[in-house]
């Protein structure tokens, strides 16, 4: 029995946007704990396994690494947009094309998990602060339409989640 290419695509299951009224709060506490578990699911790697892709033709643990901090770096920047704009449209970045460049196939991933604890907790901080009402402000994606906070915080805690059981999934399947 071979395994499920969906599954391996999607190891959470597809992303669910919330329900105008779901509580942020959940959401926020996943970006809370999200630098934490991406520690620990490359928590003593070889270079050889950072390099190996967590699927056929999927990026390899290293760029996955990378991806989450240059999409975290984005998502606070949405963020940060949307409270200070009026729907602002948001830049969306080549995530394919960047996980090619030097940085992402090559760098240490310590970089990456510095830069990505070091920005949710500052999200953080900014997401703490807001009132309910805040979470309705939006951005617009040039692709995927209007976007609430909710569910960008929503999708940001999803997003964390589904590319870390990437490698944790890696790491179970290859017995690491």
């Amino acid at each position: 029995m071979g395994l499920d290419l969906n599954r391996l695509r999607y190891p959470i299951g597809p992303f669910t946007p919330p329900s105008g009224g779901d509580d942020v709060e959940p959401f926020i506490r996943g970006l809370e704990e999200a630098p934490a578990r991406l520690r620990q699911a490359v928590d003593g790697l070889s270079e050889p396994q950072l390099d190996t892709p967590y699927r056929e033709g999927g990026w390899t643990v290293r760029q996955v690494v990378h991806h989450l901090a240059d999409a975290s770096m984005n998502g606070f920047m949405r963020t940060k947009l949307a409270l200070t704009e009026d729907t602002p449209v948001i830049k969306p970045f080549e995530e394919e094309g960047w996980a090619l460049l030097p940085d992402a196939k090559e760098a240490e991933v310590g970089l990456s998990l510095a830069i990505h604890g070091a920005l949710h907790d500052r999200w953080l901080i900014l997401l703490r602060s807001l009132r309910p009402e805040d979470f309705e402000r939006s951005f617009r994606h040039p692709a995927s339409g209007i976007w609430t906070l909710r569910k960008a915080i929503a999708f940001f805690d999803w997003h964390n989640r589904h590319h870390t059981a990437h490698i944790t999934g890696l790491r179970e399947r290859m017995n690491w």
